[in-house]
């Protein structure tokens, strides 16, 4: 049998090391943003007979001709085929650093040299959407993601402190449930986000945007799934070795983490195939969501297997955890409606 709890300082030190790391890494190092985030371009095109290799060819030739004060003003463009239709993008991601009035100018010159070049590739082009995201937006957003993702974590605690008040006195739910799933949550997030980071300065299509900051929301809501299912196994073992065949708590701890790591482990394996498959098969506008969520159910599985359980053990070494038993004060008491 695995034990968690007697080795919980290793798993607890893994943690701090790749919590660091990510910390460092992302302050040091410049962050791979999408258009939301970089008041960039999104233009799309219909086209009748286009070869896309040659489209991309001639964007990034233009690249270079944009300037601002002779400074090169495009970080980089990506263009993409739209599944099943006879339509691409092109996304361009601008350097935010220069005046917005002077940017959008910029903009519109390389929407404009784009779209004449791509005329000669195909007379029957059609230009049929254009995303212009300007500073007021990614105010919001940025603004809108840290309130979302600060909520969701503050309502998850909330749910779990109710859930086990049976427990323990409110006040010690508060400093280990609550705590915990905050402190894991946050764990996931910026482990998650350094992961992918990473990864960006590698393989450029993958960026930090919108979609990213979806995948962290639902990263939460994935990442107190195993972290719940280990509680819940817990709750129960607690009810039955609190009042009969007792056993300490590092046993109750042990004895319930290993019931649900096999279950955890399959669950995530399962779900890691299927988001494998997206990533290679699936359409480009979604992978940089996928990967995400690739990362959280690695580090998720961990986090709530290595870190949740183990932290509520040093919570609560020192107290007599009992479970609470609803005094009956009469027959119709015991009625569940």
């Amino acid at each position: 049998m695995l034990n968690v709890i007697k080795n919980r300082n290793l798993y607890y030190a893994v943690s701090w090391i790749l919590t660091i790391i990510a910390l460092a890494f992302l302050f040091i190092f410049k962050l791979n943003l999408g258009i939301d985030m970089t008041w960039g371009t999104q233009t799309e095109y219909s086209y009748k007979n286009i070869n896309i290799d040659e489209v991309k060819q001639n964007i990034q030739e233009i690249e270079g001709t944009i300037t601002y004060n002779s400074k090169k003003v495009i970080n980089s463009t990506e263009t993409f085929k739209i599944t099943w239709e006879n339509k691409f993008a092109v996304i361009a991601w601008f350097d935010n650093s220069i005046p917005e009035k002077d940017l959008e100018n910029l903009k519109i010159e390389f929407k404009t040299k784009a779209f004449e070049v791509l005329k000669k590739l195909d007379p029957e082009i059609i230009e049929t959407q254009y995303i212009n995201i300007g500073k007021s937006f990614w105010d919001y957003i940025k603004n809108t993601a840290i309130l979302t993702l600060i909520l969701a974590i503050f309502w998850i605690a909330l749910y779990l402190a109710w859930a086990f008040s049976w427990v323990l006195n409110w006040w010690k739910i508060v400093l280990s449930f609550s705590s915990i799933v905050i402190i894991t949550l946050f764990h996931d997030v910026i482990v998650v986000t350094w992961f992918y980071v990473f990864t960006s300065n590698f393989f450029p299509e993958f960026k930090i945007d919108t979609f990213f900051i979806t995948a962290l929301l639902t990263i939460l809501g994935y990442s107190i799934n195993d972290t719940i299912v280990v509680f819940d196994r817990i709750r129960s073992n607690l009810k039955m070795y609190t009042k009969k065949d007792k056993k300490s708590l590092d046993e109750i701890l042990n004895l319930s983490i290993n019931e649900t790591l096999a279950r955890s482990i399959y669950t995530s394996l399962t779900v890691i195939i299927v988001l494998f498959s997206i990533l290679l098969f699936g359409p480009e506008t979604i992978k940089w969501f996928v990967l995400a969520m690739i990362y959280w159910a690695l580090i998720g599985t961990y986090s709530s297997i290595f870190i949740s359980a183990p932290m509520l053990y040093d919570f609560n070494k020192h107290e007599k955890l009992e479970v609470y038993e609803k005094k009956v004060v009469s027959d119709e008491d015991k009625m569940v409606v």
